[in-house]
């Protein structure tokens, strides 16, 4: 056999094998749909039934067997009825009167089958989630689930004003549970949020909080000078100089190695080119941190507000 025969042989075998594969997938998948539709006509079923002893079961029954059609519906990739199925068995756990941690989890696993297409159905069955975590006092659960909604707003849904609330949400159930790594990590989400919102006062606040917070935490102090730089810039977004500096010393006094670093000369010369309207010497303050520490998208975005402001000034 030559080597081209060989290679022919093998340009079927593979296209054979891959064309088998193909099928085999959509034949699992319409095996999968199949099945769902089955117990869905099943579950409906059980909710017809009527019991003399436990009228109740009838309901956690139901809902067990949607759950089962949901992750068949999965396997099948529709994650439409997938989600459907998951909500329904929701809605039965609860009017059977089961543990409210059966609820959320359906309502949980109905939002990750709708983030696949329809982010804001996810978004709804998470806010049902969240009623039923807070009911039952699982605060974590319902804090997850408020950033998991921020997230989806964020990002797929483009509404930041909703992500800023969800994430405080977060921050505040994170807290209540006694998690403050977790809240802080929420609570930096929402200063950065309401930066870009212009709400420059509350990114400061939240910023110096989670700040303060980190000071005896050996593992997070190494985090200050970001927290740091971060509502320092925020302060210059204001305006106002003098309260900027009054800062710099605050934070300086919190972590006495802050005034060695890059960050700190970075507040401090951008500090002093809007107090002498020099956009140059801003410019160059900036190209020298930016050459050794790559400024990120959201401090780039932070610094040209400042610099589009100084060169108004200028043109004043």
């Amino acid at each position: 056999m030559t080597a081209m025969h060989v290679i022919v042989v093998t340009c079927f075998i593979c296209s054979f094998l891959f064309s088998t594969r193909s099928c085999l997938i959509v034949h699992t998948m319409a095996s999968s749909e199949q099945q769902a539709k089955e117990l869905v006509a099943q579950a409906q079923k059980k909710l017809t039934s009527w019991s003399l002893f436990n009228p109740s079961n009838k309901h956690e029954d139901a809902a067990e067997i949607y759950e089962k059609a949901g992750n068949m519906y999965k396997l099948a990739q529709q994650w439409t009825q997938a989600g459907d199925c998951f909500i329904e068995a929701a809605k039965l756990f609860q009017r059977g009167g089961g543990a409210k941690f059966d609820s959320s989890r359906a309502y949980e696993n109905a939002s990750k089958c709708y983030k696949r297409q329809d982010p804001a159905a996810a978004v709804g069955a998470l806010k049902e989630a969240v009623i039923l975590d807070q009911e039952g006092g699982n605060f974590r659960a319902a804090a997850r689930h408020y950033q998991e909604m921020a997230e989806l707003y964020e990002g797929e849904l483009d509404d930041i004003q909703n992500a800023y609330e969800s994430y405080i949400k977060a921050s505040e159930l994170f807290s209540a549970d006694d998690s403050p790594a977790l809240a802080n990590k929420a609570l930096l989400k929402v200063a950065q949020i309401a930066a870009d919102l212009g709400m420059y006062e509350v990114a400061i606040e939240k910023f110096e909080k989670v700040a303060a917070d980190s000071v005896d935490d050996a593992l997070l102090k190494w985090s200050l000078k970001e927290y740091f730089l971060k509502a320092g810039l925020c302060h210059l977004c204001t305006g106002d100089t003098v309260r900027t500096r009054q800062a710099l010393n605050g934070y300086c006094g919190m972590d006495m190695s802050f005034e060695t670093t890059r960050e700190y000369q970075l507040l401090k010369g951008v500090a002093d080119s809007v107090d002498n309207g020099d956009v140059e010497q801003f410019t160059q303050v900036v190209y020298d941190f930016d050459k050794l520490t790559r400024l990120d998208s959201w401090k780039t975005a932070i610094l040209l507000k400042i610099k589009k402001s100084l060169e108004q000034d200028d043109l004043r």
